[in-house]
């Protein structure tokens, strides 16, 4: 397991030789330490990337040799599966079967980007000014050094999605993982190193937000910036790049509605509702927190989700028979608790959960509230738990206001059986993603990313790499 900082392709320790303690959230134990990055090490993050990126030994590599390169490197990840996936579910809590699957997913982006690096093209087109007759055409390049900040709920998926596109389109990075979740992220750059991706293109540094993460954020030598967290996080940001003006890709925070209408397939869309909020804790900006859902099925889906929460298997995400783990941190579980001691303040009915677990650990019982007043902090605010919001609705177009009553727009779901209804409904949702009749299922060909405060701009899919793009205007007379 590396625990030092990666730059320059050397394992490091910060100048000031503090270590951050990484603790197991199923126990609350410190199981690890990396070094802590600071100013000064972002700094030297920073200039390695740019020495990297103006000498060429990535970008100018042909397209092919880069694309098989980031394809050996997502080899590699599925070679150290086993390793991975138990150094995530020890890190973040999730139980070991989706750990496995985000290795997975995490390989799978980074070939579907290897793709990409030989299919970025300019186009050509001759110029019709009336005079002297011009041909001109467009060259697409790399927009320089990237800075990539990555949560601390899906680290090593996040870090594929960021630097993937980005190393794919000749760019160098430097990431800085959570704080409190770097140990994938570092083992990523173990990987690149290995497989081939020269000393400089892929730089780690862990630190915490206020220092590592503002410094990434402000440096006047990164030229683009993508970072996955949290709406008020995102603000702070967008005031941090106006130094120099780099660009932003902001994947930000959600309330998603997960709508059930009358004719859904009920069984199947209360499995999927519970999946919707339960998975990974609820830990997960797409989760599917507000159940809005019609008069005549209201009981019985209420009755199903909250017999869900109540008898799902919850424990140690190395244990085989969890289906749930713990908050990520005694932070994260004194936020979550909370906001359910607020909604039982607030009047909200408790139909399941509502309580820490009397256990060693971040853990916190699934919670699903009924009767819940809109203008609650639990029905409004993102809590990133797993914490369910059901209300109902007579008609679908009071559906979709309710859908829409909010400052967020990352995701959404829509179930019924009808040939034409939900994609009527998708049309009208103002999301960046619409579930119908399926939850939560990604692929790295589709964009992710939201509407309104839920942030700018979309990762994945052709969307994706052309963020990490410029495109230049070359003109000649002929």
């Amino acid at each position: 397991m590396n625990d030092r900082m990666l730059i320059d392709g050397q394992w490091t320790e910060g100048e000031s030789g503090r270590r951050i303690e990484v603790r197991n959230p199923a126990t609350g134990e410190v199981f690890a330490a990396v070094s802590e990055g600071d100013a000064g090490s972002i700094d030297q993050a920073v200039a390695a990337a740019r020495a990297s990126f103006e000498d060429g030994r990535w970008r100018d590599l042909p397209p092919a040799t880069r694309g098989k390169i980031l394809w050996r490197l997502a080899d590699l990840l599925e070679a150290n599966a086993d390793e991975i996936a138990r150094l995530e579910t020890s890190n973040v809590g999730m139980p070991l079967v989706m750990a496995h699957y985000q290795v997975s997913a995490a390989a799978e982006a980074l070939r579907y980007f290897a793709g990409w690096a030989t299919k970025i093209h300019g186009r050509s087109t001759e110029l019709n000014n009336g005079f002297q007759r011009h041909m001109g055409y467009t060259l697409r390049e790399p927009v320089g050094v990237v800075g990539a900040i990555v949560p601390w709920n899906a680290p090593l998926l996040m870090v594929a999605w960021k630097l993937g596109p980005a190393l794919a389109a000749g760019c160098s990075t430097v990431l800085k993982p959570a704080e409190n979740t770097p140990l994938t992220a570092l083992a990523f750059g173990r990987l690149a190193l290995e497989a081939g991706i020269p000393a400089g293109v892929v730089n780690v540094v862990p630190g915490y937000g206020a220092t590592a993460g503002a410094a990434l954020a402000a440096h006047m030598d990164v030229d683009k910036l993508s970072f996955t967290g949290s709406t008020n996080v995102g603000r702070e940001l967008l005031r941090a790049a106006t130094g120099n003006f780099k660009r932003l890709t902001l994947e930000l925070g959600g309330k998603s509605p997960f709508i059930i209408c009358e004719d859904a397939a009920l069984d199947e869309a209360i499995g999927a509702a519970q999946m919707a909020i339960l998975a990974n804790c609820g830990q997960n900006c797409s989760a599917g927190s507000r159940l809005i859902v019609h008069r005549s099925v209201y009981d019985r889906v209420l009755e199903g989700v909250a017999a869900g929460a109540r008898g799902i298997p919850q424990g140690d995400g190395l244990d085989p028979a969890s289906q749930i783990g713990p908050l990520v941190s005694q932070k994260q579980l004194e936020r979550v608790s909370a906001y359910i001691e607020s909604g039982k303040a607030g009047g909200a009915t408790v139909v399941a959960g509502g309580e820490r677990l009397d256990r060693p650990g971040y853990f916190v019982q699934p919670t699903v509230f009924a009767d819940v007043a809109g203008d609650l902090a639990i029905a409004r605010e993102e809590i990133f738990g797993p914490v369910l919001v059901v209300s109902r609705f007579d008609e679908v177009d009071e559906a979709v206001a309710m859908a829409n009553d909010t400052d967020y727009g990352l995701a959404s779901y829509v179930w019924s059986q009808d040939a034409k209804r939900p994609h009527q409904i998708a049309r009208r949702i103002r999301a960046g993603t619409v579930w119908v009749n399926t939850a939560l299922a990604i692929d790295p060909s589709l964009p992710v990313g939201g509407f309104k405060q839920s942030g700018w701009g979309r990762e994945n899919g052709p969307d994706g790499i052309e963020a990490y793009l410029e495109t230049k205007s070359v003109i000649a007379a002929i």
